[in-house]
């Protein structure tokens, strides 16, 4: 304890801060500092001024105790009385070792802990494949009960004419729209997670699957002519049969199996999708690029769904431009215009749209929105049959609605080929929306949904109905809202909106056989609506983010003017462009201390920051790597000083006294490059804030060491602060720094701020960058 004694009253003495100063130097010089040691723990450190003269010679170390002792302690009374930083202590961290691991045993490990098979295992995977048999047991009859049918009931009576509606835009006949409602509500119920989402026909999945079967339908001969191609007509090398009897398959026969065909392959890419959890692939769908999406197709399906309204008999356009193709043909043959179909239209549009705006604007009020399309559906329908409509005026109607279930057909394997591509498209829509609906509903509503097992639900959405002549489904956000509105507390909901379509697909669906094919175009158009309004939002998004409205604007833009396909794909290139962008003219800044705290800002934000001479704080908000290494080297050389410029003034004023010129314009030049290289030397040391680098790679590790050597050539020195441990990995296998200077990376601004501070006050002291900072 005789050490403890000596240090207490060395401390005492008028020399305490050379010698403290020195103490905590040398010993954090040699890592045998400890991470809790602040400057009063330094007194009971376990090693003696007098052990370790004994034992390591460290009382006089390379000449730096003998140099600090030549320093005044007047000098350090005043260096505290300025506010100068006084030694902050370091962080020091030991590394956890990393035990070397076998990857066989690895690998054996992992299948061992999947590949077993118990009870509780078994157990656990069918409650979670199936989370009904979970949630059912534990219903809450009298709490749920009258929410669930309310709203079962009211979002079925609004799929019925939806369904039947969004059928012709997926160019099939109206009962297969029903169809798929129905097993879509019953699988989900089984399957899905999410207790409000609404999941059945959905209009963007319609027009894509629209497009897919009329490009299809053209590709085997079919024309609006002819229902059938002549016999012996082959497509992908097999002959056009109906697998279910021995006449010739029809156009709507074909239909339904190009549209089975792209629902299955879009059903097994979701799953598959789940399987492997590859939900991440939505993460490059982002809000500004859906909305964008939808809205561009909104146009693509206002159009198809015009000649309707006219009562046009025309060809779909598909392809690249098919929109303005559509409008073209429209044009060109008004003159066809049937006069009934027309005024129909006009008359569901001036009850239809009136009352959606009532629904929207006093839904806080109403228990339940009106049904309104059911009652336009019902009223046409009614006026049709008695008015003879059809057969007076030649108005398209809906035609023989079959009541009950055809049997059960497996999709056309032969068709996959064909339309493998267009599934991926549609089943990337799919998964992304749905999942992105039961995420923010069951946020909203204090739950939670398993992102994978809504693949899987509405993977099986997709699988199972494409055996029973459906198409592709998914959430719609207008029925959801519908569905949450109107008091759905569970997934028994959906079962009460299947027993609905069910009651119309038994007995209701022929009544429907005179609804006019106008009326159904209108239906599809109102509900475009939501999307038709993001413009009004346009104004909001470009205050906040303009990147985001311009990947809106083009995203819209490409899916409305080329196609839904290539609108999206090129939405999604964009908008990784502009991440890209982004990182490539990144914000930087240089920072100050805010009064009273450790907290560095930036001094072209804030007022009143603090800076300390001869200390630079450069932030770069971007991760370093190639494409942007050369804006990050400018804007450090702009922000600081360029020492590629000074070095060459130095140079250039050398070779003049050398040349000993005595020429005025000479002298005034060595003068100016004199006076350059004096004012480089105030400026003695840059903290680079690495909080907001996320990675780095070779050229980004490469253009730190460029930038450290350019600096220490002119006398400053570089330290790096907040570096994540990504970032410290990367500078530990790129060699950024040598063994013995890894303490140059310091786990916050203000740490290196007051290294910096302690170094530049202490004249001749080697810091251990190698720099010397004396001014000799």
């Amino acid at each position: 304890m005789k050490w403890q004694v000596e240090l207490f009253a060395y401390v005492s003495s008028e020399n305490y801060f050379i010698d403290e100063h020195w103490y905590f130097l040398w010993y954090r010089k040699l890592n045998h500092l400890s991470p809790e040691m602040s400057s009063e723990g330094k007194e009971q450190h376990d090693l003696s001024p007098r052990d370790s003269a004994e034992g390591n010679d460290l009382s006089s170390p390379s000449g730096i105790h003998l140099e600090l002792q030549r320093e005044s302690s007047t000098d350090f009374k005043q260096f505290e009385t300025n506010d100068q930083c006084r030694p902050y202590p370091r962080i020091l961290i030991e590394r956890q070792e990393k035990s070397n691991t076998n990857f066989k045993q690895f690998v054996i490990k992992k299948l061992q802990k999947n590949c077993q098979c118990n009870p509780t295992k078994a157990k656990n995977m069918i409650l979670g494949f199936l989370p009904v048999l979970q949630w059912l047991p534990k219903y809450d009859l009298k709490k749920n009960i009258l929410g669930d049918v309310m709203s079962g009931l009211i979002v079925g009576i609004l799929l019925v004419p939806q369904s039947i509606a969004y059928s012709l835009l997926a160019g099939q006949e109206p009962v297969y729209g029903l169809y798929t409602s129905f097993f879509a509500s019953i699988i989900y119920f089984l399957l899905g997670t999410s207790r409000h989402i609404s999941v059945g026909i959905f209009g963007i999945l319609c027009l894509m699957i629209g497009e897919t079967v009329d490009r299809e339908l053209q590709k085997a001969g079919y024309d609006n002519a002819h229902s059938a191609p002549s016999l012996g007509m082959v497509s992908n090398g097999s002959t056009l049969l109906n697998q279910t009897s021995d006449r010739i398959c029809d156009k709507s026969c074909y239909a339904i199996m190009v549209g089975t065909t792209v629902t299955f392959m879009a059903g097994v890419y979701q799953v598959a999708m789940g399987f492997f959890q590859v939900g991440f692939v939505s993460v490059y769908l982002s809000d500004a690029l859906l909305s964008g999406f939808v809205t561009g197709a909104s146009f693509t399906i206002l159009t198809s769904q015009a000649k309707y309204l006219l009562g046009l008999n025309l060809p779909r356009s598909n392809g690249v431009g098919s929109l303005i193709t559509t409008w073209i043909h429209i044009f060109r043959n008004i003159r066809e215009t049937n006069p009934c179909d027309l005024i129909t239209s006009l008359l569901c549009l001036l009850v239809l749209l009136p009352t959606k705006e009532l629904n929207e604007h006093f839904k806080s009020k109403l228990k339940a929105p009106i049904p309104v399309e059911l009652v336009v559906v019902v009223a046409a329908t009614l006026a049709s049959h008695f008015g003879k409509l059809h057969e007076t005026y030649n108005s398209s109607v809906a035609g023989h609605i079959p009541t009950g279930f055809m049997p059960p057909r497996v999709p056309e394997w032969n068709l996959i080929p064909s339309v493998a591509v267009d599934a991926i498209a549609i089943s990337i829509i799919g998964f992304a929306i749905t999942v992105s609906l039961s995420e923010m509903f069951a946020k909203k509503h204090g739950y939670t949904v398993r992102a994978n097992q809504e693949m899987y639900a509405i993977g099986f959405c997709n699988i199972i109905p494409s055996f029973f002549h459906c198409f592709t489904t998914s959430a719609a956000l207008a029925k959801t809202l519908v569905k949450e509105s109107t008091g759905c507390q569970t997934q028994l909901s959906g079962v009460v909106t299947a027993l609905v379509l069910l009651l119309v697909l038994l007995v209701i669906a022929p009544l429907f056989y005179s609804l006019q094919k106008s009326v159904l175009g209108v239906i599809t158009i109102v509900n475009l609506r939501g999307a038709l309004r993001k413009f009004r939002d346009l104004p909001k998004m470009w205050s906040i983010s303009r990147m985001d409205t311009v990947i809106w604007f083009v995203t819209m833009l490409s899916s409305a003017l080329l196609s839904t396909e290539i609108g999206l794909l090129v939405g999604v290139c964009f908008s990784m462009f502009c991440v890209i962008l982004r990182t490539q003219k990144p914000k930087i800044s240089l920072l100050g201390l805010v009064e009273g705290s450790e907290v560095f800002e930036s001094l072209s934000a804030y007022k009143n920051l603090q800076t300390k001479p001869g200390i630079k704080i450069f932030r770069f908000v971007a991760p370093l790597y190639y494409i942007n290494k050369e804006c990050f080297k400018s804007a450090l050389y702009k922000q600081t000083v360029n020492p590629v410029l000074i070095k060459a003034a130095w140079k250039k004023a050398a070779k003049r006294k050398v040349k000993e010129e005595v020429v005025t314009l000479g002298g005034i030049q060595d003068e100016v490059s004199v006076q350059l290289s004096h004012d480089s030397l105030e400026l003695n040391t840059i903290v680079i804030d690495c909080s907001a680098i996320q990675f780095l790679d070779t050229a980004g590790i490469h253009t730190l060491k460029e930038v450290r050597r350019d600096y220490e050539a002119i006398g400053i020195q570089v330290l790096l602060a907040q570096c994540n441990p990504s970032v410290r990995d990367s500078l530990t296998k790129g060699e950024y720094c040598q063994k013995e200077e890894e303490n140059l990376l310091f786990y916050s601004v203000y740490e290196a701020m007051a290294f910096a501070e302690a170094s530049k006050n202490q004249k001749g002291i080697c810091v251990p960058n190698g720099l010397s900072l004396s001014s000799d």
